[in-house]
């Protein structure tokens, strides 16, 4: 039990598991799931839906903190990935091509890996400190989607597109199936080769990893360049599920989520060690939360208080002073005393009274063979 305790998902994982407990006593029917014309439905899905672009964000922020670093334009990014797919679907003769769809998706694709190269140009080569370089995307990537879509809300209508923010393959949404399949391709490489190893050294110790042979300045360009990649899919995601561009809100503050997602499943703002399941768990948590203040009927006005509650005693739970404090009190319980002594146990021996000499006899009446002698 105290292993079970110790674990770094142990608290992300009861704090989902809380959520959804919260959720089917309110709403008993919460956790149902039904199938319709071949598709799964239920509120268990909806989550897993909506996850989907968090998890994409989120996946590209864990790279990057475990170099030591923080991305904050991935918002901006975003927002330029819906710009440029949904502004070549609408300026299109045919937006229902399936040509013309994979055009936009590659084309918003590949200016977000531009964006994410720009990133990690500033950071390894220029040594600007990441949440400078970061914030000079953050500011100015949403001007580049304002400019894109000349202001306006872009809006289309293409079936094919639609499908990757609300569509199903086998059963299951699109954008679920796309998220999570590229979380397990990721996951893969960077537990089953030595990426891992490597990202971590860099975050540990960039100079000693430099000196040991560890090309830091390489992985430190890549793992930006695939944070850019990633939220220019889940701008994808985003933009599919609305069938419109909204430069101005689409993704805003999911930077924000996506590092509490980050730091909720386990990982270290200060780099080094990293762990992708918790990320997942952090991201489904954030996703039930945002789910559960609907069912709860919380009032929106008091919503973003809510939601910072629970990611504050979350992140207090597993905080590694805080498992120290609550280990050392369950140690105090277990070797406090059961009770009072019993009577029959004897008692200490009471020592020499005052003025006595310690190596003289007892005070007591000398027996018969002391007088005898």
């Amino acid at each position: 039990m105290r292993d079970v305790l110790r674990h770094h998902l142990f608290w992300p994982v009861a704090a989902l598991v809380a959520l959804l407990v919260a959720n089917t006593v309110a709403r008993p029917g919460f956790l149902a799931v039904t199938v319709r014309d071949g598709h799964l439905f239920g509120a268990p899905i909806d989550i897993l839906r909506t996850t989907a672009p968090l998890l994409l964000v989120a996946l590209g922020m864990t790279l990057v903190i475990a170099t030591r670093g923080i991305d904050l334009s991935v918002g901006a990014v975003v927002a330029v990935s819906g710009a440029v797919a949904l502004s070549h679907i609408a300026s299109s003769p045919s937006p229902d091509s399936p040509v013309t769809v994979l055009t936009a998706v590659a084309l918003a694709l590949v200016l977000c890996l531009l964006l994410g190269v720009w990133n990690g140009f500033l950071v390894s080569v220029l040594g600007i400190q990441p949440i400078i370089a970061t914030l000079i995307l953050m500011t100015a990537g949403r001007g580049v989607a304002m400019l894109i879509t000349g202001g306006m809300i872009t809006t289309v209508n293409s079936a094919p597109f639609k499908t990757l923010g609300s569509g199903f393959w086998l059963g299951l949404p699109a954008a679920a199936v796309l998220a999570f399949g590229v979380f397990a391709v990721v996951a893969f490489v960077v537990r089953r080769t030595a990426l891992g190893m490597l990202l971590e050294a860099t975050g540990i110790n960039p100079a000693a990893s430099r000196l040991s042979g560890v090309r830091s300045r390489t992985l430190t360009w890549t793992v930006y360049t695939a944070s850019g990649l990633f939220a220019g899919l889940a701008g994808l995601l985003i933009s599919a599920d609305t069938m419109a561009a909204d430069a101005n809100n689409a993704g805003l503050f999911i930077e924000l989520d996506a590092i509490l997602a980050v730091v909720i499943g386990g990982t270290a703002l200060s780099g080094g060690k990293f762990n992708l399941s918790g990320t997942l768990v952090g991201a489904l948590v954030i996703a039930t939360l945002e789910r559960t203040v609907t069912v709860l009927g919380i009032s929106p006005l008091v919503t973003p208080l809510f939601m910072a509650l629970v990611v504050i005693a979350v992140t207090l739970l597993q905080s590694p002073r805080m498992r120290e404090r609550l280990t050392a009190a369950r140690r105090r319980q277990v070797m406090a005393p059961a009770g009072p002594p019993s009577a029959a146990r004897p008692g200490p021996t009471p020592g020499p009274t005052p003025g006595s000499n310690p190596g003289s006899a007892p005070d007591s009446a000398p027996d018969s063979t002391e007088v005898k002698a």
